[in-house]
């Protein structure tokens, strides 16, 4: 079999498995450059940077495996008043996986408690709340049994809304945040593509929790390390950890990397007669500041487990840009 054939037999497995689970849960959406921007896994983190930011953030997962992941997201957020204690986010995200597309919008309130008098460290308590689309294309899928009458016949779509919380603390050399993400559609039970001769279970994301933490190491004047970790727990599947370090060069370029693996806690349920590989990815990031108000990041998955001959790797790129308050300067840099 030539790469293309092998290809293709993989993604079809791949979706073959997903239904003997029903479908039941599609995964969250993760950033590998996440570590520039939390808000994509703690809407706690909203107003962080406290001038107004935004972010485009665009991946390319599994490059040349036709109907390989490809996700987009862009966000804004900031705070509102001098004291800074509000801060507001919105993120519209865009997701396709094959049949599968998840669009949502969401927005973010965060109440920053100020713990010190010189205002170095808060903790913030983070809602968001939104709606995703979930839409899958019966065109795409190639059953074998042409009869299958569980399969949508063209293109079906569901709208469902959700919320999610997070609590995020930080001061200048450390940060940590907690979050609980797609809090109400994975109670969704009934069906969410209903059919006349039968039924597609809900392919809505999975209830996940996230814990994020990091800090800042002083190497030289001019010189710091910024390790940090993410985890990532669904309860149901695999466990993540992302383990990370950025060494940051005079404020302006930063360069580092991250491996990601699975971790066993606990046995679950999905493992019953399996033997799966943690193995997951290595990543090279890059991030450069051309100046106070402008960034851009880059950053490549190396897939170390026994998919990496069929892929070419995954590709993100984020563009980030800083809008100061009126008549102030900007802030002092904003390393988490």
């Amino acid at each position: 079999m030539n790469k293309h054939i092998i290809q293709k037999v993989i993604l079809g497995f791949g979706f073959s498995i997903a239904s003997l689970f029903q479908a039941k849960a599609q995964q969250n959406i993760q950033f590998t450059q996440y570590i520039f921007n939390s808000l994509s896994v703690n809407p706690a983190y909203a107003g962080y940077k406290e001038d107004w930011f935004a972010q485009l953030a665009l991946r390319s997962q599994w490059t040349g495996i036709d109907g390989a992941p490809r996700t987009g997201q862009i966000s804004i957020d900031g705070t509102i008043n001098d004291s800074k204690n509000v801060g507001l986010g919105l993120q519209i995200t865009d997701d396709r996986l094959g049949p599968q597309t998840a669009t949502s919008i969401y927005a973010n309130y965060a109440y920053r408690l100020r713990l010190d008098a010189d205002d170095t460290q808060r903790l913030s308590f983070g809602l968001a709340a939104g709606i995703t689309q979930y839409g899958l294309d019966g065109n795409k899928l190639r059953p074998v049994d042409g009869e299958d009458t569980n399969l949508p016949v063209g293109k079906i779509s569901n709208t469902i809304p959700d919320v999610r919380f997070g609590v995020y603390y930080y001061n200048p050399k450390f940060y940590i945040g907690l979050s609980a993400m797609d809090l109400f559609s994975a109670n969704q039970s009934n069906g969410l593509f209903n059919q006349n001769e039968g039924t597609v279970q809900n392919i809505k994301r999975q209830r996940h929790y996230y814990l994020i933490a990091g800090t800042l190491i002083n190497l030289s004047e001019d010189t710091k390390l910024r390790p940090s970790i993410l985890f990532k727990e669904d309860f149901k599947g695999p466990s993540s950890l992302d383990l990370g370090g950025m060494v940051i060069f005079n404020e302006r370029f930063w360069l580092g990397g991250s491996y990601r693996t699975g971790v066993d806690l606990w046995k679950k349920q999905y493992q019953k007669g399996q033997s799966l590989s943690n193995l997951n990815s290595i990543s090279a990031i890059t991030q450069f500041y051309f100046n106070e108000r402008f960034r851009m990041g880059y950053s490549y998955d190396f897939i170390i487990s026994k998919l990496s001959s069929m892929q070419n790797g995954t590709h993100e790129i984020t563009i980030g840009m800083t809008f100061p308050r009126k008549n102030k300067r900007l802030l002092s840099p904003r390393f988490f």
